[in-house]
């Protein structure tokens, strides 16, 4: 492995492994996500990629090996579910990445208000801020997600397959702000198996039967 640049790491996984009912998942990873960088996780379907974007995220216990990662992430799940009956717009959907310590709900701040804002401008959705989630596109809702992964203001941002299945716009819209993400120093890991994705990260990771081929 090369050697890393360790100020600039925002999560490292050694040895990394995890178990499902005497299934192996993951076997034995080795990875480190740096700042302004995109890294792509990529392989077939089943390779195990979105578990390791869990364990990377904290989400999922791993079963030996060590996880060491920055507390300021942000994670967007594929397709995020959000039942259609439950009423809140693409506004409230933003807003939760700005919570923090605060209590749910509870009245933000004008700083808080612009961090929302910009998320929502820099996804192209600020004109659907008071659309109901439910109403809307699976591209507009990907991209709403990812406003609120912006939101966060994040050292790290894990996205799991973002761009699957959308318009050219949306996937177009939201290539383009991982890459001003990684430009503003934030480390982003993405699994894809969108090419364009692929083409423009800064590091492959190539996932097969839960092991790094390369």
């Amino acid at each position: 492995m090369s050697q890393i640049d360790t100020t600039r790491l925002a999560a490292r996984l050694r040895s990394a492994r995890v178990e499902f009912d005497k299934h192996v998942a993951i076997d034995g990873v080795d990875l480190d996500v740096v700042a302004g960088e995109v890294t792509a996780i990529a392989g077939p379907n089943g390779a195990g990629k979105s578990t390791l974007l869990e364990m990377i995220a904290g989400t999922r216990a791993l079963t030996s090996g060590t996880r060491v990662a920055t507390r300021a992430l942000g994670f967007v799940p594929q397709r995020a579910a959000v039942p259609d009956r439950l009423p809140v717009t693409v506004r409230d959907v933003a807003t939760v990445g700005v919570w923090g310590g605060r209590r749910a709900w509870h009245r933000l701040d004008a700083e808080s208000r612009r961090v929302v804002d910009d998320a929502l401008d820099r996804l192209g959705i600020s004109e659907l801020a008071d659309r109901p989630f439910s109403a809307l596109s699976g591209g507009q809702r990907q991209r709403a997600l990812l406003a609120q992964g912006l939101a966060r203001r994040a050292d790290l941002l894990l996205l799991d397959e973002p761009t699957t299945g959308l318009d050219a716009t949306s996937g177009d819209r939201i290539r383009d702000v991982m890459r001003a993400e990684a430009r503003r120093g934030v480390a982003v890991a993405c699994v894809s198996h969108d090419s364009l994705v692929i083409d423009m990260a800064d590091r492959v990771v190539k996932l097969e039967a839960g092991r790094v081929v390369r």
